[in-house]
């Protein structure tokens, strides 16, 4: 008896990978943009770490609910999609059989065999045949909110921290070029991980969120300057 191959595939990864780089960038950049704004502002460092902790409970908070309802309507949308598929195979079982058969003619199966395929796959989980091969839908794209909410909010908190760190082993007079360059490598470091745990090229993703992060530090710096000066 043959022995099964069992491969795993980097598309596995994908729901909780997005989450947890989506996290720890946000965390990352918009704490060390916020740091980074304050301390422009020539306020001291108790201010400057009140500031980034608030900026970390409130942006983990708001990263969790934000992925929980963004992919809880992704999980409804799926689920009415499935009722939908489940009532048409009550409804209407030949055209339904018929339909599937004919995704598979045009991926290029020869139209009596895909009628045969078609109703075999029906034979064992007629739901599960349409939803994978008509809609597209799979176990490993399945939306699942819990994991991503809570996934984003530990990455955000864990990127948020790495600037505050930063801050508090800086002296004062320093805390700006220091919080500024070792963000950007941390972000680097985001970009790196994130690449090669999706099997991905490292240095388009790495200059890619290196730029936006140096971006955005730039910009609030840059206003809480100006703003520190005119009050």
């Amino acid at each position: 008896m043959p022995r099964m191959h069992i491969e795993t595939h980097l598309v596995e990864r994908i729901g909780w990978l997005r989450a947890a780089v989506l996290g720890a960038n946000d965390g990352i950049i918009s704490t060390a943009s916020l740091i980074l704004g304050v301390a422009a502002a020539a306020a001291g460092k108790s201010d400057i770490m009140l500031a980034g902790v608030a900026g970390l409970v409130a942006g983990a908070m708001s990263m969790a609910a934000g992925e929980y309802v963004s992919v809880s309507s992704q999980s409804d949308t799926e689920q009415a999609d499935l009722e939908k598929e489940r009532r048409e195979l009550v409804e209407d079982p030949k055209f339904e059989k018929e339909e599937l058969a004919q995704t598979y003619v045009a991926r290029g199966v020869d139209v009596e065999l895909a009628r045969e395929v078609a109703q075999q796959l029906m034979a064992k989980d007629a739901l599960g045949a349409h939803a994978r091969d008509e809609l597209g839908m799979s176990e490993i794209t399945a939306a699942r909110p819990i994991q991503a909410a809570l996934t984003s909010a530990a990455t955000f908190s864990v990127g948020a921290a790495a600037p505050l760190v930063l801050v508090l082993l800086s002296p004062s007079e320093l805390s700006i070029p220091i919080v500024a360059a070792g963000s950007l490598l941390f972000l680097a470091v985001l970009g790196f991980l994130g690449a090669k745990t999706g099997g991905a090229a490292v240095l388009r993703p790495i200059v890619r969120i290196t730029f936006w992060g140096a971006l955005a530090m730039a910009v609030t710096a840059s206003i809480g300057a100006i703003v520190g000066t005119v009050v």
